[in-house]
């Protein structure tokens, strides 16, 4: 063979890699106990806001420090803590996707998005906000 047939095997093979590896990564919706049957895994849950239980960010503490509750689909409800300030009009949110791991009892959020209710939209039909988490230098 050709080096070059040799280099272009090479390359097909860590593209097919790399679009599986992102396929992986792309995950479904997992409730918090599959989370917990996962520590290590990043994965995505998604639930309503517990707006019966206090929301906890305080900027002059821990600017990056989000404390929340949500109950997922099963209605199991978890700790959220997400590393990122309070997205504003948090408490109007119809649902709720966090991105993370399980560490012990508590969801570690590294990415948040919001879906707003519609009557908050000029009558279009809910739509979801990003929030990522804030990187802090070692």
């Amino acid at each position: 063979m050709k080096r070059t047939h040799i280099i272009g095997i090479i390359v097909i093979a860590v593209a097919i890699g790399a679009i599986i590896s992102t396929m992986v990564d792309a995950s479904t919706y997992v409730t918090f106990e599959e989370a917990i049957s996962h520590p290590n895994s990043r994965v995505t849950v998604v639930g309503q806001l517990n707006k019966q239980k206090e929301l906890i960010y305080e900027p002059e503490v821990n600017p990056n420090l989000f404390s929340f509750y949500l109950v997922d689909k099963d209605g199991e409800e978890r700790q959220v803590d997400f590393s990122g300030a309070k997205p504003q009009d948090f408490e109007r949110s119809e649902q709720v996707v966090v991105i993370g791991k399980m560490q012990g009892e508590v969801f570690m959020a590294s990415k948040l998005l919001m879906k707003c209710p519609s009557k908050y939209n000029d009558g279009k039909p809910g739509e979801m906000q990003e929030f990522e988490a804030v990187s802090t230098p070692a």
